[in-house]
């Protein structure tokens, strides 16, 4: 028996690495009896007798895991955000983040396509990630003028930590991966005029060994929805809130109607970027809309 890490999944097949080498396993059947699904990034334990013929016996415990993309144990998730083509979104972006934070990730945020900007558009987006930086999310935005990255600018956050590229459909995360690494020789597509928005490319997730650290190219997606957290959980995945939140009257204050509230104060000043505030609203309302989910015991 020995430790490994799930690198791939791909048709019912888990391909685990140990010690520089490979090893295409199966999981036991009494993984399904048990409702536990594998998943890529976990830490597993299983046997092999040869390179292509292993099971896995257990899955080690996770520090966190994804729905979308099925990632397990993931350290950071570089966001990237179209800034045009399909057009930026504070909304789905403070989406991402608030599930960040909620699985304990560490957000960068990455913003491309700026070369298609004109002046105006781009010192727009100079503010935003002024806003985002204020907050403490890493953000990213290259060069207007020449439409060039300092790539490094974005390597150095890898070494060491497994990486989760996530963001609007086709604002151009296989793209981005292709310039980091060009051996990768990953499936880009175009955006489809009609809908507005980019076609899924990536079909399988893969953890892609990149300067001393692991990166997932994952499926682009659109929305997420908060299917597990809670209305009182929602205002801690907002760390200008959680700031603020010891100066409020009441302890477990929801920021919406509660007299002196110093997150709406905050807003009310310009301290709390409003687009951000107006978004936790309509989180908070989504998921106290959300109808119960019942499991079959």
């Amino acid at each position: 028996m020995t430790t490994g890490q799930i690198r791939k999944a791909l048709s019912g097949f888990y391909y685990v690495y140990f010690e520089g080498e490979t090893y295409q396993t199966r999981a036991r059947g009494n993984f399904r009896n048990r409702k536990i699904t594998p998943l890529v990034g976990d830490q597993v334990i299983f046997e092999s007798q040869n390179s292509t013929d292993g099971y896995l016996l257990e899955i080690l415990p996770r520090t966190n895991e994804l729905v979308r993309p099925p990632v397990a144990n993931v350290d950071q998730g570089i966001v990237v955000m179209s800034a045009i083509e399909p057009k930026f979104s504070k909304n789905l972006l403070d989406r991402f983040l608030v599930t960040l934070e909620y699985e304990q990730i560490q957000p960068i945020i990455y913003v491309s396509k700026v070369d298609k900007l004109d002046e105006t558009a781009y010192q727009e987006i100079v503010t935003i990630k002024k806003s985002y930086e204020k907050i403490g999310y890493p953000v990213i935005v290259p060069d207007f003028q020449t439409a060039e990255q300092d790539l490094t600018e974005i390597i150095r956050y890898f070494p060491n930590r497994l990486s989760v590229f996530m963001g609007q459909s086709g604002a151009g995360k296989s793209t981005l991966l292709n310039k980091i690494a060009p051996e990768l020789n990953l499936e880009t597509a175009m955006i489809s005029k009609h809908l507005g928005r980019g076609k899924h490319t990536t079909r399988h997730v893969e953890l892609l060994p990149l300067y001393d650290g692991l990166v997932a190219d994952t499926p682009g997606f659109s929305s997420i929805d908060f299917l597990e957290m809670t209305a009182t959980e929602l205002p801690k995945q907002f760390p200008e809130f959680v700031a603020a939140a010891p100066a409020c009257k009441f302890r477990e204050c929801s920021h919406r109607h509660e007299p002196h509230c110093e997150v709406q104060r905050q807003v009310e000043q310009g301290e709390i970027t409003k687009s951000r505030y107006d978004n936790y609203l309509l989180f908070l309302e989504e998921i106290e809309q959300r109808k119960p989910i019942y499991r079959k015991k």
